[in-house]
């Protein structure tokens, strides 16, 4: 594994690790393995049971010491120390990104060696905790004064949270617009998905690898990557809570995770998906499993589910649905399988002038539709889901549903840090304007992404359209004016309604088509499908996240001849690339 540190030769630390990690780390000779991570952190985290299993069929001991992000305390610390004083090594220890395996072991020597000698030899192993010097000084007989505090706190002219679509191209476009910004992005995970792509990939048109970069490769040149997570906020003090505890400060701050896939909020579907013909086109690991589940079925019933929005790209559901039938249809064997959506809303589709086209598919396919049927357990060994459907008076009854394959589309809501802060709404989200992405009472921050409360459709072409206005406001925002870039709403969702078509819808808030060609946008094209396949990764990779905004320039109110000036020397720059 790669991903090993060793702090010391008795201890190291990774991220998170997997089952099929626990040969190697025992081969490498250690003997104990120590997990700081909490289960149920990320809807990708191996289960620490599993973990605990694979560990000790290797003969190593396995210890369960969960931390919770940005608060280690002293309790925790004092456990660390009783363990380490005990436990055989050398020892292993991880949690998603290290970090905070990094810091229990710092303040766990910080009582024999020098709060320098601890921060370097951290830092030799890229882990930078300059946010722990003072309870380093504390346990060294040190006097943590304020000064010292002050100087440990690391400070951007702009701080980014999430490494995703939203945050990675937002930093392109401030850089296009100023190269000279001091500017951060907080995130954990070594890789970046380009997740529109998993539809295709579940339905055999795409392959997995091709969308899935090393985050190294898709940061802007110029941006310091704080390889770690957040776990909190003080906006009061314009700070930022790392997992480690460390304070980051900021002049403006653009919160962009993401959103969170809720898979235990269906009771049962964490423990059987990806067998039991259950999938999903949400999770990288499973696109892959659903084509084999379409080619494999001959006969039987599949259903597809989509549970109340808000969900990332609301089509998804019924593209993977539309591919699948697609598939059987002209494998002949169709009319041997019983294909049903359930939708826990009430229409097909948020824009009705898309409903018409989508409906002839459904009719194609021979579909049943039911409205208001919303899964909330599965049973993967008996291959039976039960929903929660209500008709037309507001009765509610649960009706059990056999299956011999079901993709499932999972509840989503705010990451816990999110929705726990003083920056979100009454649902969770981060609370911004619709219009300018501005927080609502915090005025140097925005929201951009899946996260925001702003009522748009939750695509990655919903981004492409925010990222610049957020760019310039956060630029006007620093130079102490007012938010003059104007968000409409924007956001596509290309239907791949069957291999080699696509309805290519466009619309902003209010259901408002938007169209970008001059053609009919609810008729199926082969020209979208190309569009959809060989091109949009392109624009992803290239465009968007290099903050080309070809397209994408956002409107700005009149009279702002600062933000003009910005905007024509960002299309200087686009001309030199």
């Amino acid at each position: 594994m790669d991903t090993i540190k060793k702090l010391s030769p008795f201890y190291a630390v990774s991220s998170q690790i997997s089952v099929t990690d626990i040969g190697a780390i025992a081969a490498a000779g250690y003997q104990t393995v120590i997990n700081n991570r909490p289960d149920g952190e990320a809807e990708d985290q191996p289960n620490g049971a599993e973990i605990k299993a694979a560990v000790e069929r290797q003969g190593m001991v396995y210890i369960d010491l969960p931390v919770k992000s940005g608060n280690i305390t002293d309790e925790d610390v004092a456990h660390f120390t009783q363990l380490m004083a005990e436990m055989k090594g050398p020892v292993l220890a991880f949690c998603r990104t290290g970090t905070r395996s990094t810091s229990l072991w710092a303040l766990h020597e910080a009582c024999r060696m020098t709060p320098e000698a601890v921060l370097s030899a951290c830092a030799d192993n890229g882990y930078e905790v300059q946010g722990l010097l003072p309870r380093l000084q504390a346990n060294f007989n040190v006097d943590a004064d304020p000064a010292a505090m002050a100087s440990a706190e690391r400070r951007f002219d702009v701080l980014i949270i999430g490494g995703g679509a939203a945050g990675i191209a937002t930093a392109a476009s401030l850089l296009c617009r100023n190269a000279d910004l001091n500017l951060a992005i907080i995130e954990p995970k070594d890789k970046h998905y380009y997740q529109p792509g998993w539809t295709l990939v579940g339905g055999g048109a795409f392959e997995r690898k091709n969308t899935e970069r090393a985050m190294a490769d898709v940061m802007p040149a110029g941006v310091k990557w704080i390889h770690a997570a957040a776990s909190g906020f003080e906006p009061e003090q314009n700070r930022v809570i790392l997992e480690d505890g460390e304070r980051l400060g900021y002049r403006c701050l653009v919160v962009a995770p993401g959103i969170k896939l809720n898979w235990d909020a269906i009771e049962g579907l964490s423990d059987t998906l990806g067998q039991n013909g259950v999938t999903s086109n949400y999770y990288f690991d499973m696109a892959s499993y659903t084509w084999e589940l379409v080619q494999s079925l001959k006969s039987g019933t599949a259903l597809f589910t989509q549970p109340p929005m808000p969900i990332k790209c609301a089509g998804a559901p019924q593209k993977a649905m539309y591919l699948s039938s697609d598939h059987w249809q002209k494998q002949g064997v169709l009319k041997d399988i019983d294909v049903q959506f359930n939708t826990a809303g009430a229409v097909l589709f948020g824009v009705d002038t898309f409903v018409p086209p989508l409906m002839k598919y459904i009719d194609k396919y021979g579909i049943d539709l039911r409205f208001n049927s919303n899964l909330v357990k599965v049973d993967g060994g008996a291959k039976t889901a039960l929903f929660k459907v209500t008709d037309a008076e507001g009765n509610v009854e649960m009706v059990e549903k056999p299956f011999d394959m079901m993709h499932v589309c999972p509840p989503q809501i705010a990451p816990d840090f999110i929705r726990n802060s003083p920056l979100a709404d009454a649902g969770g989200w981060v609370e911004v304007s619709p219009e300018t992405l501005q927080h609502v009472r915090y005025s140097n921050i925005f929201g951009c992404g899946d996260v925001s409360s702003s009522p748009n459709a939750k695509t990655a072409a919903a981004v492409r359209k925010q990222a610049p206005v957020v760019a310039e406001n956060v630029l006007a925002t620093l130079d102490g004016k007012g938010a003059r870039a104007i968000y409409d709403g924007y956001g596509s969702c290309p239907l791949t309604v069957e291999r080699g078509k696509v309805i290519l819808a466009e619309f902003g808030y209010g259901g408002k088509l938007l169209p970008t060609f001059p053609l009919d946008p609810t008729k199926p094209r082969k020209s979208m499908w190309w569009l959809k396949e060989k091109h949009m990764p392109n624009i992803y990779f290239d465009m968007m996240l290099k903050g080309r905004e070809y397209l994408a320039k956002p409107e700005m109110l009149p009279h702002d001849p600062v933000s003009y000036e910005t905007q024509q020397a960002c299309d200087f720059n686009d001309s030199k690339k």
